[in-house]
């Protein structure tokens, strides 16, 4: 799991300036839910980024959105996204 939020970070990382990331894994509190799944994750971004702080906060999440496309179709059931300043 360790390993792959780093691969996660160095994924965003890669295509957005990032001043700092957190990733934050709350599948724990979802295990009750209809569709949980043990094989994918609810995680929580908290993301300092002058650039993303620069642009609309859709916008922003449209971006990490993109990045971690293939990550939301088999890796990530939920997915909570903090901009931070």
């Amino acid at each position: 799991m360790k390993n792959y939020f780093n691969q996660l970070e160095k994924k965003l990382s890669k295509e957005i300036k990032l001043e700092n990331i957190e990733i934050i894994d709350n599948s724990h509190k979802h295990k009750g839910h209809k569709f949980y799944s043990e094989e994918k994750f609810h995680l929580h971004l908290k993301v300092k980024s002058i650039y993303l702080n620069s642009i609309s906060r859709i916008n922003a999440q449209k971006i990490i959105m993109r990045v971690l496309k293939e990550d939301l179709k088999s890796k990530i059931h939920a997915l909570e996204i903090s901009i931070e300043q």
